[in-house]
């Protein structure tokens, strides 16, 4: 019985291997006699494998001619005449009354005594500044209606979405020579937080909510539309944030603000924001002369008498960390957080007096200066 186990098992073993071997011989004669099906097969497939993308030129003639070089004059040094100091981008996004409106960054203009703008044919005019807003980053300027050759399409930012194709219009390098170059990216992120300087200041004392793109922005494209794959301004071109180790983030303004600002200005409406009547310190710069636990926040180092922080109780020394709940890591953040409110608008605060934690409600008032 067991010499016919071991038979058995060394007979399946040599069919296993003859079967195997068959096998292998006959795909080996397949090959040998059908090799140009095969090849032919594989070369068909290849073939059939297309690229769809046909580019954005349609959409970039659309917006084309709105787009102007904004030209920024300052007086010489010496003499009465004016010399060209910087250049920027802007774009006519409407037309109405004989009067052409231009939307730009307010930092593109905020140095000059006289603006020009130069349109895709050549023509240079003299444009007037409707009006302007810091924090906002918009200036708003007007030339005739007759110098103007197009009007830009106004889109929407809110339904963009991440990966969706974008491109901006500018004149990148602060030079003229590259007036008009058209760059193309995606939509990296929505509702950026990010801390910019109003001024000349060397710290960031606001911080903009804004749209992310990979889209080649420059310094001279500041002003200037981004623009989805229809053609249609969705948002301002207003900074870059440049490093050695960070490439490819751009941002722009949303639209939506944007024009809210620029109807203000238009309308000739003041642009008023709430104040607390503080001086304020971020407390990270003072952290070494503080004798508290608390890291982050901000220091007031003076309150105005009767003002709506004076008011509430807030005294010199104390540390806001939070309004209505959000917290307030530096004086950037809290501009951002305050200004997200209306003259009127009740606000709470928490604060730190020494290492006790405490709460305020603040009722805001428009500051003297606005």
């Amino acid at each position: 019985m067991q010499e016919y186990k071991e038979n058995n098992k060394v007979r399946n073993i040599v069919i296993i291997l003859s079967t195997f071997f068959i096998g292998a011989l006959a795909m080996y004669g397949l090959i040998r006699l059908y090799p140009m099906t095969i090849n032919n097969n594989v070369v068909k497939t290849i073939k059939d494998v297309t690229v769809t993308d046909t580019g954005i030129a349609d959409a970039v003639e659309k917006v084309y001619d709105s787009v102007v070089t904004v030209e920024t004059y300052v007086n010489k040094r010496f003499g009465n005449s004016i010399q060209l100091y910087s250049t920027g981008t802007g774009f006519v996004y409407k037309d109405e009354n004989g009067k052409a409106y231009i939307l730009t960054n307010n930092h593109v203009i905020e140095s000059g005594v006289e603006i020009h703008v130069v349109f895709t044919n050549g023509t240079s005019v003299k444009a007037e500044v409707v009006g302007k807003d810091s924090y906002a980053d918009i200036a708003v300027l007007s030339v005739s209606s007759k110098d103007i050759i197009s009007v830009a399409s106004i889109g929407s930012s809110v339904d963009l979405r991440l990966g969706d194709t974008v491109f901006a219009v500018g004149a990148p390098i602060d030079s003229s020579a590259y007036s008009w170059s058209v760059t193309r990216g995606i939509i990296s992120g929505k509702d950026r937080l990010v801390e910019v300087s109003t001024g000349n200041s060397s710290t960031n004392d606001y911080v903009m909510s804004v749209l992310q793109t990979d889209t080649a922005i420059n310094s001279g494209n500041s002003g200037g539309p981004l623009a989805n794959s229809n053609g249609e301004v969705i948002g301002i071109n207003s900074m870059k944030l440049a490093s050695e180790s960070i490439e490819g983030m751009g941002f722009a303004i949303p639209i939506e603000t944007a024009i809210e600002y620029a109807d203000k200005i238009t309308k000739n409406e003041t642009i008023t924001r709430p104040y607390l009547g503080i001086s304020m310190i971020n407390v990270s710069a003072v952290l070494n002369q503080l004798d508290t636990s608390v890291n982050s926040g901000v220091y007031i180092d003076e309150v105005e008498s009767g003002s709506p922080a004076a008011d509430a109780g807030l005294k010199e020394g104390d540390i806001i960390v939070k309004i209505n709940g959000e917290n307030v890591t530096s004086v950037a953040f809290l501009r951002y957080q305050l200004y997200k409110h209306q003259v009127g608008d009740k606000i709470s605060v928490s604060y730190y007096r020494g290492n006790d934690l405490k709460e305020t409600t603040i009722n805001l008032t428009k500051a003297a200066s606005n």
